[in-house]
């Protein structure tokens, strides 16, 4: 039989080896397609009793990262079909099938009365780690880059093909349940201490390895299917269980606030399917699949956290007309926390790093940084000597501009002053080669006013990193009035070599980013005002699903720059643009008190040495007494955090400062943190329908204020029914509009 994805061999042991080698692409995922060959190999080897067993095996540099998540997003347009053609009742039951085909292979696999190996080289995650837990043994050669793991919650999802009843069968209930509400991807040294694992060897005995286990008497059974089994972890009710789940419960509300369908759906699968029998559990986990997989929080994290975000990291913002940049070489100008974080990723994406201080001590701190970074994932075993030396042996620190002579890429991060920056692009620009992109890291200057002192503004754009860089993943290209789209593609072609998300956007004060989180921000400022306590404020940020309250969002950006901005934004476009009661508020706390933020130790929070922060309690004194927690709607001042923050992107949008809907969500979630589980701010929108967004905006303006009035994008979107994924749509986007 022949197959287009995959190759079985049998060998003169009677031993399969079936090789994953899907044609046209850089990495093994399921389709459908593969997994129809799958389910044909399987019926193929359990009724054939010439074959022995079988190891699955990655043709690939890497085994799986698992299904192509496009497929799911089809099973929606599927079931919409059915319910056209055949009544709702059919499509549920079609997609049911459907959805959990994988499961159904898969149960298929570890009882067809053949052993099963999967011998795993590189990361395995998602489904194909699930594969690999169905399978009776599993090797894995020996590659510091190797990750297992089910990651699905971060996309909305949890795992659906048999996860979360393989895993808790395998490891202890809470090691179980902490991997999958993580997504945590586990190094093979843990992943063979918790025996997700059965052997680790070297690369070119992996496959011998495998079929060694199947030729020494490996059974094709399952633990779990014998007779006398016992969970790793205690039964459900019992002691063990008793200090496993209600903990588990209070820990997922804590953390989630109850706002993702797919990590409740891990709770409630694994305490279910626990009780069960293999089969039933399996059966369990499949109805709460289908059920998360239909929900709007799955489709528009799927849309926007793997569709959206495979797009703009593979280039889909990128000027076709430019031709691709190798970027060797680059500049780093301010070796500060920021720089010195730049100079570090590139470094560690193999670019040669140029950092220039004012002076050869600043510089040399700068790169100390990297040393201390570096050291310790030396020390963590994620790194080895010899990558410490040859990463730091890329940065070369200097005082001297004659030094970035040549480099393909200049990026600026000194201090946030027009006059030092305008200093610095005109040294940089009297040293660089005529071909170098200039790029500005500007976090609050307009690029285009930066730009007016370049010679080459065509070659002047903005690259906007978030602190810290090392960590966070998303990188805001800023397009001036007169940038190029050659500067574009280089800007991007470097994000892409140091492994971050780019979105671009064309200048604003604020560009998008920074825009839109300073109204979460404002709008905190604005409830403590309100009279709202101050633990309430900070509490139901987190509830309505950012990351962190608004006053802890401010001291860790400093409440002086808010105080700046502010004043900045007062000098350029007069007082009717800000609220005075947010300008008070900033004045008392950083002109009149010196409580300028995490940066100082004092700030909303106080933050004393050795202890955790604490909110500050003087806050009565410049705000009043709080009122009653307890006369606040929760479910309103939710809303207006999320709404005020949606209401801004829509204005983006409107104003030209958007292009993308992909840059908006992608960049709202990674950016600041625009609450997940909606896909977005645009998402967000679209999920509640731009008519009863618009019905709420009003509503808000009418007691809060103008600031929630609705612009007149929205309005007509609202009068024709419209979607931003509809009338926005990228072309890919059409057909799913």
């Amino acid at each position: 039989m022949a197959y287009k994805n995959f190759k079985l061999d049998i060998d003169a042991d009677g031993i399969g080896l079936l090789t994953w080698d899907m044609p046209g692409r850089s990495m093994n995922v399921f389709t459908m397609e593969t997994l129809q060959e799958l389910s044909d190999v399987v019926e193929k080897v359990a009724a054939d009793k010439a074959i022995k067993g079988v190891v699955i095996a990655s043709g690939k540099e890497t085994f799986s990262g698992g299904a192509d998540l496009t497929m799911l997003e089809g099973l929606s347009r599927i079931f919409v079909d059915f319910v056209k053609s055949k009544g709702e009742a059919a499509a549920m039951q079609e997609f049911f099938e459907q959805s959990r085909k994988m499961s159904v292979i898969y149960r298929r696999l570890e009882t067809s009365g053949k052993p099963f190996v999967a011998a795993i080289n590189g990361m395995c995650l998602g489904g194909a780690f699930e594969l690999a837990l169905a399978c009776h043994y599993r090797v894995a050669s020996e590659n510091e880059k190797t990750r297992v793991g089910l990651p699905e919650v971060k996309i909305g999802l949890f795992p659906g093909a048999g996860g979360t009843q393989r895993l808790p069968r395998i490891i202890p209930t809470a090691e179980a349940l902490q991997m999958m509400l993580r997504g945590e991807q586990v190094r093979l040294d843990k992943a063979k201490k918790l025996n997700l694992i059965n052997e680790v060897v070297p690369a070119a005995k992996l496959i011998e390895t495998a079929k060694a286990w199947i030729k020494s008497g490996g059974k094709g059974v399952q633990p779990w299917d014998v007779d006398g089994f016992k969970l790793p972890g205690g039964p459900v009710y019992s002691k063990a269980g008793m200090m496993t789940w209600p903990p588990a419960n209070a820990i997922y509300r804590r953390e989630t606030f109850d706002n993702y369908p797919g990590a409740r759906a891990i709770l409630q699968s694994v305490y279910e399917g626990l009780l069960l029998p293999m089969d039933q559990g399996l059966r369990v986990e499949s109805r709460y699949f289908a059920k998360v997989l239909r929900s709007k929080e799955a489709a528009a994290m799927i849309r926007t956290l793997f569709v959206s975000m495979q797009e703009l990291n593979k280039g889909a913002r990128r000027p076709a007309n430019v031709p691709a940049n190798k970027i060797k070489r680059i500049a780093v100008l301010g070796a500060g926390f920021m720089g010195a974080g730049i100079a570090y990723v590139s470094a560690a994406a193999g670019i040669e790093v140029v950092l220039l201080d004012r002076d050869q001590a600043a510089a040399d701190k700068g790169k100390s940084l990297s040393d201390k970074m570096i050291s310790e994932q030396v020390a963590k075993g994620r790194a080895k000597p010899a990558d410490k030396d040859l990463l730091l042996s890329k940065i070369k620190t200097t005082a001297d501009y004659a030094d970035i002579k040549g480099v393909d890429l200049v990026v600026e991060a000194v201090f946030e002053d027009r006059k030092i920056k305008t200093e610095v692009i005109q040294k940089a620009e009297a040293a660089m080669s005529g071909k170098g992109i200039f790029g500005s890291n500007t976090s609050t200057l307009p690029i285009s006013s930066l730009a007016e002192v370049s010679k080459r503004p065509e070659q002047f754009v903005g690259i906007h990193f978030f602190s810290p860089v090392e960590r966070m993943m998303l990188v805001e290209i800023i397009k001036g009035k007169k940038t190029g789209d050659e500067a574009i593609a280089m800007a991007l072609d470097f994000v892409r070599a140091i492994k971050k998300t780019p979105i671009v956007v064309n200048d604003s004060r604020g560009f998008y980013t920074s825009r839109v989180v300073s109204t979460y921000i404002r709008e905190g400022h604005l409830m403590l005002t309100e009279g709202v306590p101050a633990a309430m404020v900070e509490n139901v940020g987190r509830m309505a699903g950012m990351p962190v309250g608004p006053l802890s969002l401010n001291d860790e950006v400093a409440v002086d720059l808010a105080w700046k901005i502010l004043q900045a934004t007062k000098n350029d476009l007069g007082a009717e643009v800000i609220d005075e009661r947010q300008e008070a508020l900033l004045e008392e706390m950083v002109v009149k008190r010196g409580r300028l933020g995490r940066k100082n130790g004092k700030g909303f929070y106080d933050y004393p040495d050795g202890a955790p922060k604490r909110l500050w309690p003087g806050l009565h004194e410049i705000t009043g007494e709080a009122r009653p927690g307890e006369i606040y709607d929760i479910d309103e001042l939710k809303k207006r955090y999320l709404v005020i923050q949606a209401l801004e992107t829509a204005r983006c949008v409107e104003e030209g400062v958007i292009t993308d809907v992909r840059d908006a969500d992608v960049g709202g979630i990674l950016g600041f943190g625009f609450a997940p589980f909606t896909g977005g701010p645009l998402s967000y929108i679209d999920g509640m329908g731009a008519g009863n967004f618009v019905d709420l905006c009003k509503r808000f303006a009418g007691r809060m204020g103008p600031r929630f009035e609705p612009n007149a994008l929205l309005i007509e979107m609202s009068r024709k029914g419209e979607t931003f994924y509809g009338r926005f749509a990228p072309p890919k986007e059409k057909r799913a509009a």
